[in-house]
């Protein structure tokens, strides 16, 4: 059976973030799609689209939402090679 490759997220079209929230909470590698980033707006699109998210979810779960302090991309993970010398 061939082995399957893993893709990195670019090439999927999507882009990860990290989300830091007001109340010092941290969510890594918030996926959002690569077509709403750029232009004259950069990843502005990027916080409209995770706060709408953080609405969806707590609204289902029954909690309030929490304010984005901070978005940043994720640093891109070169992932490491294991020798079998």
């Amino acid at each position: 059976m061939a082995k399957r490759t893993k893709s990195k997220p670019q090439e999927r079209g999507s882009v990860l973030f990290d989300v830091l929230y007001e109340d010092e909470s941290r969510a890594s590698n918030r996926r959002v799609p690569m077509e709403i980033l750029g232009g004259l707006d950069g990843d502005e699109p990027a916080r409209q689209l995770i706060e709408e998210q953080d609405r969806a979810i707590a609204e289902k779960s029954g909690r309030p939402s929490r304010a984005i302090r901070s978005l940043s991309r994720s640093p891109i993970r070169v992932p490491s090679t294991v020798s079998g010398d």
